[in-house]
């Protein structure tokens, strides 16, 4: 059994006791969070779409951790004008273990 659901602007393939990276969430660690928007959800015999979210459908996860992706480095110029900048980005980001679709 598989859901896809929309998470902060993602959607996700999951299924249950999947680790996944989702964008920040402000929810402590060790805490369970559910998320409703549920697009999606199939297994061997049947499809339930939603129009656009299936009804009375939640995904429980347990957040394990906040982390941060690689160093992005962002480099502008401008030829001949001594324009010059360089700054960098670090996405954050949080594993979560989904440990329950309803």
């Amino acid at each position: 059994m598989f859901v896809v659901v929309d998470i902060s602007g993602q959607q996700l393939k999951v299924s249950q006791g999947e680790r996944v990276f989702v964008p920040r969430l402000s929810a402590e660690v060790g805490s369970i969070v559910k998320f409703e928007r549920v697009l999606l959800k199939a297994d061997e015999k049947s499809v339930q779409i939603g129009n656009p979210f299936i009804k009375n459908s939640t995904v429980e996860a347990k957040i394990l951790g906040n982390i941060k992706d690689d160093k992005v480095i962002v480099f502008k110029k401008k030829k001949r004008k001594g324009y010059r900048l360089r700054r960098g980005h670090r996405q954050q980001y949080t594993e979560v273990e989904i440990t329950n679709i309803g």
